[in-house]
């Protein structure tokens, strides 16, 4: 043995960007390089298969160390190395002893945080037993009318160990109260709470369309409520003010899209609470970013790095200390992404969310139930979501390393790229008067459409394919059991119970109507009126003056990638329902299995991807018999699949014989390239392949079967 170093690359001379080209080149052997290795992003920017240091000179330190300026490495020196990030599960099951056994569960299994986020009734800022509530109640989360309810959910719960945070909507100034309320109910102190109100008018208003007051007096209650907690809450374990684009991104926003939407909200936000005389460092301490996630790994850790190099100069340019302007981030599983059909791939994109989200220096995660889509979360959905973070964090220990991206040419290149690109869009915002202004007149609304059906045209085509729905779907699969609860049953429960609260209320809810008209200087009024019994829909009253001055626009829609694929497979689930089987077609193999396996699974992974069951064979020799199976099989539709060589002699015979057995729509499995006008002289209607319109296919079969999708 010996000691001395091995030096191996010393033996190979040094390579550059310029070799790999040229060998690159040789090897595409003509085919265009841009077309064939670079992907381009819905953003305009090109994805290169290889990064060097020419892409991402390092001279300078432009992404600067963790913990510093720009921050675009973190925002603590050691990262996440020593703590961990802050596991934080989403609790929305209207059935509060369920989710009060669930929250039990998750804080004994190393959850850390817990995120509340109210059923549409309290978004509304309805009381469970309004009679405007009956179709509300329920509705994406739970209904918590009073402070008792809150305590009832959180009575096993140690509220100076254990951070809450609220999901509100446009009632978030309110039920901020009313967690204040039971703080105090606790006897939380000022120095123990720990939390987040996460009020966000803006982010409200794009997703709901309304405002139960005007903006300019939602973003000065926001701003009141922040000064209050600032002063109120040291050290900045608790926060007023949220900037969640999750309302963006599940409409079809782009990455940079949504870093620029949060951007020019945070800058919304930083003026009100300036206009309120709070100091621009207390102003920036008091807004936690939210950031949804997709299932592109290179994108979610540019994205989060991206954010906070953005918001650092930001910050900087409104005159904030270099301590304060780190972005506090929070990183979500993005709805969109989640299927309801084949729902446990759902774990594999949540695990890639929260890797990326991990790499990408988040302070805390939310990763969804697999089934979230479906419904109420099972008690295994939650444990799994749960334990993806765990194992990520405790078995991979991926917080070990501090900014593993730093230095990376890719990462570096491509989060400069995309806050490049989002800084232009976060400009144009501004340039038309602000957020508020761009989501009233619609201009957000129009470009964020505009991408999403550049998108959807990129899912139809499998350009952009998604596993278990457009590609590889399993029309065998066993639906997950949901823990789906009776509405009907809490909401009478609930109406009892607020009768309870109601009778025993030492508050009178018209002295409280005064008090909150001086709401931005008197905040602590509402949570003394909720102590004393009065109801969230009573507070909202009192505070809003019956929504004299609410503001409407038209909401944001949100839509799920899968949507458009899955809504077919509805259609097929009601002809199984109604008839027995589903819509069928026959897989007409031409030839020897050798020739035409590949064009037949292909066919049957197309064709299944809209709930229509292949039936296949090991092929016919001849036309007659193919004709004949088709005949027996009890199919409508047909589709032939073999090699081009079989094609060159058997295709426009087995076509005519398939239409002489009553075949109603003919496909053939392949480009037909010069031979495309005698195929369809003989009869194949239409020709299905790799870059063809899967979905107008697909609708187009369920039109000519009559299957109607929902």
């Amino acid at each position: 043995m010996t000691d001395a170093p091995q030096r191996f690359a010393e033996d190979f001379p040094a390579a550059s960007h310029t070799d790999w080209m040229a060998m690159v080149e040789k090897a595409l052997d003509g085919a265009p390089f841009d077309k064939k290795l670079v992907a381009r992003t819905l953003e305009g920017f090109s994805i290169q298969p290889l990064y060097s240091r020419e892409h991402w000179p390092a001279e300078g330190d432009p992404s600067g160390m963790p913990g510093a300026m720009p921050f675009t490495r973190g925002a603590r020196p050691l990262g996440m190395s020593q703590s961990g990030w802050d596991i934080r599960q989403l609790h929305a099951n209207p059935d509060i002893a369920a989710t009060k056994a669930a929250i039990a569960d998750d804080l004994e299994n190393s959850v850390t945080s817990l995120l509340i986020r109210l059923d549409a009734a309290g978004r509304a800022g309805l009381d469970a037993d309004a009679p405007e509530a009956a179709d509300l109640f329920g509705q994406g989360g739970l209904s918590l009318s009073t402070v008792a309810e809150w305590d009832a959910l959180l009575s096993d719960v140690d509220l100076t160990k254990v951070p809450v945070a609220v999901q509100a909507g446009p009632q978030a100034p309110v039920v901020a109260a009313m967690l204040t309320a039971l703080w105090c109910q606790r006897g939380v102190t000022e120095f123990d709470a720990k939390g987040a109100f996460n009020i966000d008018p803006l982010g409200a208003l794009a997703e709901f369309g309304r405002l139960p007051t005007s903006l300019e007096t939602a973003l000065g209650h926001m701003a009141s409520l922040a000064d209050k907690t600032a002063r109120t809450f040291p050290g900045g374990a608790v926060t007023a003010v949220a900037v969640d684009s999750a309302v963006y991104y599940n409409a079809g926003a782009s990455e940079a899209q949504d870093l620029a939407c949060a951007m020019a909200t945070g800058v919304a936000y930083l003026r009100a609470m300036e206009a309120a005389g709070m100091p621009m460092d207390e102003a920036c301490g008091q807004i936690a970013f939210s950031f949804s996630l997709g299932t592109d790994q290179y994108l979610n850790i540019a994205k989060l790095r991206a954010a906070r190099l953005m918001w650092a100069r930001i910050a900087e340019a409104c005159g904030a200390g270099e301590p304060a302007r780190a972005a506090r981030v929070h990183a979500v599983t993005a709805s969109r992404v989640l299927t309801r059909r084949d729902p446990w791939v759902n774990m594999l994109r949540s695990t890639m969310v929260c890797f990326s989200a991990a790499i990408g220096g988040a302070n805390s995660i939310t990763i969804l139930p697999h089934d979230a889509a479906l419904g109420q979360p099972s008690p295994l959905s939650r444990r799994i979501a749960r334990n993806t973070q765990l194992i990520l964090q405790e078995e991979s220990q991926l917080n070990r390393v501090i900014d593993p991206a730093g230095g990376s040419w890719a990462l570096e290149s491509l989060t400069e790229e995309l806050a490049g690109s989002a800084w232009a869009l976060f400009q144009d915002i501004e340039k038309g008067g602000g957020m508020a202004a761009a989501l009233s007149s619609g201009r957000i609304a129009e470009q964020i459409g505009t991408v999403r059906e550049t998108r959807r045209k990129d899912i139809a085509k499998r350009k952009a394919p998604i596993t278990g729905i457009s590609e590889f779907p399993n029309l065998a699969e066993p639906a997950p059991e949901l823990a789906d609860p009776d509405l009907e049953a809490l909401r009478e429960a609930a109406g009892a119970s607020l009768a309870s609260v109601r009778d025993d209320a030492t508050c009178d809810i018209f002295s409280v109507e005064g008090a909150v008209e001086e709401l931005d200087v008197l905040p602590t009024e509402i949570a003394t009126a909720a102590i004393k019994g009065a109801t969230l829909g009573e507070l909202v009253r009192a505070s809003t003056r019956n929504g004299a001055d609410a503001l409407e626009i038209t909401p944001l829609p949100s839509h799920r990638l899968a949507e458009d694929f899955e809504a077919l497979r509805d259609g097929s689930d009601e002809v199984l329902e109604g008839t027995g089987a589903r819509p069928l077609i026959f897989l007409a193999n031409l030839g020897p299995i050798a020739h035409h396996t590949a064009r037949a699974t292909f066919a049957r992974n197309f064709f299944e991807a809209g709930g229509v069951e292949a039936l296949t064979n090991t092929g016919f020799a001849d036309a007659e018999d193919c004709a004949a199976a088709f005949t027996d099989s009890g199919a409508r539709v047909a589709v032939i699949c073999s090699s081009d060589k079989i094609y060159a002699d058997q295709a426009e015979p087995a076509a005519r014989a398939l239409k002489a057995a009553g075949c109603a729509k003919l496909y053939l499995a392949g480009r037909p390239g010069d031979k495309q006008a005698d195929f369809e002289a003989a009869g194949i209607d239409a020709f299905i392949f790799v870059g063809c319109d899967v979905l107008g296919t697909l609708q187009g079969l369920h039109a000519a079967l009559g299957v109607t999708s929902r």
